[in-house]
């Protein structure tokens, strides 16, 4: 069975900002980071990516990438020329009260995977 988004926003209740539409996108991977240079460097194509970012530049790097969504952490909430350029650009992006470790600690636990599948 691929995981999708729906199935980890169900797992992790998850609120879903932009992109209810795409939720059944498979996950290929995850990968956690802020700087958006590194992320453009290392994610690769079908990751989720965590990030405590929420400007529109992150849509940007996102759709680039061809991630399959982004999950904002902390609780923080995108803004809202984020999420008019998520809707535009066909990226979903989900948040979580949790901070970025412990999301992605229940990411591993789900069988979200990093590069090596380790």
């Amino acid at each position: 069975m691929t995981l999708t988004l729906q199935n980890i926003a169900n797992a992790l209740h998850l609120g879903v900002e932009t992109g209810h539409d795409l939720l059944e996108r498979g996950v290929n991977g995850g990968y956690a980071g802020d700087m958006l240079s590194d992320v453009l460097a290392h994610a690769r194509e079908g990751d989720v990516w965590i990030t405590l970012q929420t400007h529109p530049n992150i849509v940007a790097v996102a759709s680039a990438k061809e991630l399959c969504g982004i999950i904002i952490v902390n609780g923080r909430a995108p803004a809202v020329e984020t999420l008019r350029k998520a809707g535009e650009e066909h990226v979903p992006i989900l948040v979580s009260p949790l901070a970025t470790y412990d999301l992605v600690c229940r990411l591993g636990e789900l069988g979200v995977k990093n590069r090596e599948g380790v």
